[in-house]
């Protein structure tokens, strides 16, 4: 077993590419014709976000929409970068809505949480030393 995907249904595949892109300098590395698929070159498990449409398509009765949902989902994205700080600054100013400003963490990690435009939460953090 490999964990391969994680997949985020999201209102426009195309503008989550680009926000991510902007905020958190991944490249786009696919984006279907139809523009309701598309991934993002993150390294060896990808970050891919598929249209609401697929969703209705492969759940019957639907799914929670994070695009909708008053609060964040009960899942996030994390990414590990050396600096948090500046990393927030980036998504904030690519239109990120700040969750939790950076904070280092009683076990040595220093840690922000953002929603992005398109409802997914996103924890940055740095390595957990040990």
């Amino acid at each position: 077993m490999k964990f391969g995907y994680t997949i985020v249904y999201v209102p426009d595949v195309a503008a989550s590419l680009s926000f991510f892109e902007r905020a958190f300098g991944f490249s786009q590395r696919f984006l279907h014709e139809s523009q309701t698929y598309g991934e993002l070159d993150t390294g060896e498990t990808t970050l891919a976000f598929a249209a609401l449409e697929l969703a209705s398509m492969n759940f019957d009765g639907g799914i929670v929409e994070a695009s909708s949902s008053p609060k964040p989902l009960g899942m996030e994205v994390a990414f590990v970068t050396a600096d948090v700080t500046a990393a927030h600054a980036q998504a904030l100013a690519a239109g990120a809505t700040e969750l939790t400003a950076p904070a280092a963490k009683p076990w040595g990690q220093t840690v922000s949480y953002l929603r992005c435009p398109d409802g997914t939460l996103v924890e940055l953090c740095t390595p957990v030393n040990g």
